[in-house]
């Protein structure tokens, strides 16, 4: 999270572009996210040097040509220089060079400055397109001044050494920019903390054997995340096979917003993720017919605001009859899911015991035809300061065939940040327990309801109306307080007032 000095720091950098002349808050973020995208590329260059130096071989696929061209286009060669050339340099060899980029590698420049595409080990040319490619094929670079740009390379190169170089910079700094245009609140699009991603990830636990989809990726997080959990817990025993699945078919992300897939398909290039499956789609609407094909669904989807009924597909409208998408995109996970596919994902309170016709229907499908596994109750300070809506995370398998028995209630007091507008670190943090205790559900089954977790069986959900608030299940334990008698209270009141007219008439003598 982006809090104090930082915030000023990031403010700084905006007003130096809106100072240019560079006004739309859009275009904004996206001439940031390109520098933060070079910058980055720099550091993984080097990362990659340092493993083979410490092995004694040479990079096999450098990021960057080995020729003074691509040696001057590295963010640590050409922050120092004058502004004009730096601005030469990024202008005409670094922007063009990171739109044609192929399989992580850029290309180079001949003796006229004119650019060498990308060869494959074969030594042809790879006119295939990706991701990447794909949305970096319009993208321009409007940075207007050589001043400007040293502004903005001299502002970001100090916040990065001094302030975000361990975090989760591009999603970070996003968020920030979501909040201060203040768009976000309008279209319900906030991005999830990482935490709280990484959280839901190792409730999954995606193997390298899983197709992976987010529908609503934004800057695709919830991929990354993914990612990391593989890499972390598979990645010294993954076969070749399970490499290659993993650089792109594995994951999949459909967003309305082409700032956001271009970030998206910048921020999975740095996470060795070079063939993602990321594309423009309205995930809702009838141009999307993807059935049975991913093994996880993990999102954090709209939840305000509702869509054009008659571009609605009309199977999706057979679980849920509604225009409202929170509803609906649980509706598109059960379709999109194979037999046997999990999903986690972030829903308003409002699903778990809305009383409409839809609300119902759907919340009927998870635990009739599916498998309803768990519901996590989280505190509204989860998405502060840019919104407090009161959330949980549903947790099901479809089955098409039922199996819900018992649901896992967990009510979340704390997730390690404090709930107000400024999220500082903080010591209580329920997100351990809830994987332990999520991973061995069996031995939940003694719980009490008073207790902050406990299961429920189907038969009680059924009673309530399918309704799935922890609040209506969760048993509260009066202890009885036990006063003394109104005459001993009345004689201690006695004394107390006696004392304090003494205390008058003491101070009263020392004057």
């Amino acid at each position: 999270m982006i809090t104090g000095a930082v915030k000023n720091k990031v403010d700084q950098i905006w007003l130096h572009l809106y100072s240019g002349g560079i006004t739309n808050p859009l275009t904004v973020i996206e001439q940031l996210t390109y520098l933060m995208f070079i910058r980055s590329l720099d550091k993984k260059e080097q990362e990659n040097e340092k493993m083979a130096n410490i092995f004694g071989e040479p990079v096999s696929h450098p990021i960057f040509p080995n020729s003074e061209v691509g040696r001057a286009m590295r963010w640590d060669n050409f922050k120092d220089k004058n502004p004009e050339e730096m601005f030469n340099i990024i202008s005409r060899f670094v922007f063009p060079a990171i739109k044609a980029m192929k399989h992580g590698q850029l290309p180079d420049f001949d003796a006229d400055g004119k650019l060498i595409p990308v060869t494959g080990d074969n030594g042809e040319v790879d006119d295939e397109e990706t991701a990447f490619s794909k949305y970096m094929a319009d993208a321009i670079f409007l940075i207007p001044t050589p001043q400007v740009l040293e502004q903005l390379v001299t502002g970001m190169d100090d916040l990065y050494t001094h302030d975000l170089d361990s975090k989760d910079m591009q999603g970070d700094l996003y968020e920030y920019m979501l909040g201060k245009i203040q768009t976000s609140g309008q279209n319900g699009q906030f991005r999830t903390p990482k935490h709280i991603r990484d959280m839901m990830v190792a409730l999954i636990q995606p193997t390298p054997k899983d197709t992976i989809c987010d529908p609503a990726c934004g800057t695709a997080g919830f991929l990354i995340s993914s990612a990391e959990y593989v890499r972390a817990h598979y990645g010294s025993e993954m076969t070749q096979e399970e490499w290659d699945h993993f650089e792109g078919p594995m994951f999949t992300g459909f967003d309305m917003d082409h700032t956001m897939l271009r970030i998206s398909a910048m921020n999975l290039m740095l996470h060795s993720i070079t063939h993602p499956n990321i594309a423009y789609k309205d995930s809702l609407s009838k141009q999307n017919e993807i059935s049975d094909a991913f093994s996880v669904c993990l999102a954090n989807p709209p939840f305000k605001g509702s869509i054009n009924k008659e571009s609605i597909s009309e199977d999706l409208k057979a679980v849920a009859n509604t225009t409202k998408t929170e509803l609906l995109f649980l509706a598109l996970f059960l379709r999109m899911l194979k037999k046997g596919g999990r999903c986690a994902c972030i829903v308003p309170d409002g699903v778990l015991f809305g009383s409409s016709k839809a609300h119902k229907m759907i919340r009927k499908e998870l635990v009739e035809n599916h498998q309803l596994q768990g519901v996590i109750s989280m505190p509204s300070g989860v998405f502060k300061p840019y919104a407090g809506v009161s959330t949980a995370i549903l947790l099901f398998t479809k089955t098409g065939a039922g199996g819900t028995e018992n649901v896992w209630f967990y009510d979340m007091k704390a997730d390690g940040y404090s709930l107000d507008d400024k999220r500082t670190e903080v010591a209580e943090n329920d997100i351990p327990d809830i994987i332990e205790r999520f991973h061995h559900i069996d031995q939940e089954a003694g719980r009490k309801r008073t207790e902050q977790s406990f299961l429920v069986p189907k038969k009680d959900i059924v009673d309530q109306d399918y309704d799935l608030s922890i609040n209506k299940y969760k048993e509260i334990e009066y202890v009885p307080v036990e006063y003394p008698p109104t005459k001993e209270i009345l004689k201690d009141l006695k004394s107390l007032e006696e004392e304090i007219s003494q205390g008058l008439k003491d101070l009263e003598g020392m004057l």
